[in-house]
């Protein structure tokens, strides 16, 4: 588990496939930023642009570290699939703050940016959203964009998806890779943990609760 609020930008400094076919994945070595590696351990959990995945190889001395990513993550994903910067966060830990909401590390889906500009000392970035996400945005709830816990603050549902507006503060942009986003860029979705059971549970029969009294 994870909370979105990001740890250190590293940087996926080589990709190797671990196959030659379609249906194989893809070995990232990743760069760090230093001292991130020294309490990291082989098998830990890091969550890459939200995207959680597990430290295969690690060498402090280097800062770097390699994760393995299967084909199916890299279909789900975006932006792990090539060098450049990544938002990092370690798993979350029993005594940990939680700082900004659950986040499980499993992508939902990609969205793409459709606005990002700077208003007054803040950046407003409008993200459209697959339509099968949309029910999920709600005005002040929580989404996790590229790994990064943020506060919807408007949400419009479009035929072809849905668009959400997210204030992004100074501190934000110069601490992430969300501030290297520009209109077009795809980017990794993760929707609040809370809203699949309020799905679920509305959803579900209720002969469902019956049986199992």
């Amino acid at each position: 588990m994870f909370t979105g609020i990001i740890t250190g930008v590293g940087r996926i400094a080589a990709v190797h496939p671990l196959g030659s076919s379609s249906q194989h994945g893809k070995r990232l070595t990743l760069e760090a930023p230093p001292g991130y590696l020294d309490d990291v351990g082989l098998g830990d959990s890091i969550a890459l642009n939200g995207a959680c995945m597990t430290v295969t190889t690690l060498d402090p001395a280097q800062q770097r570290f390699t994760i393995d990513i299967s084909a199916e993550s890299l279909d789900k994903t975006a932006g792990l699939d090539q060098p450049g910067p990544v938002n990092l966060e370690k798993a979350l830990r029993a005594h940990d703050r939680l700082g900004g909401h659950i986040v499980s590390g499993h992508v939902d889906g990609i969205g793409h940016v459709s606005h990002f500009a700077r208003v007054g000392e803040s950046w407003e970035l409008r993200v459209r959203a697959p339509a099968a996400l949309g029910k999920y945005l709600a005005y002040k709830g929580s989404i996790t964009v590229n790994g990064v816990s943020l506060t919807v603050n408007r949400v419009q549902d479009l035929p072809e998806g849905c668009e959400c507006s997210i204030n992004l503060i100074p501190h934000t942009v110069e601490h992430t890779a969300l501030g290297q986003l520009q209109s077009g860029s795809p980017v990794n979705l993760e929707i609040d943990l809370i809203a699949r059971y309020v799905e679920r549970m509305l959803g579900a029969p209720a002969t469902a609760a019956t049986a199992s009294a």
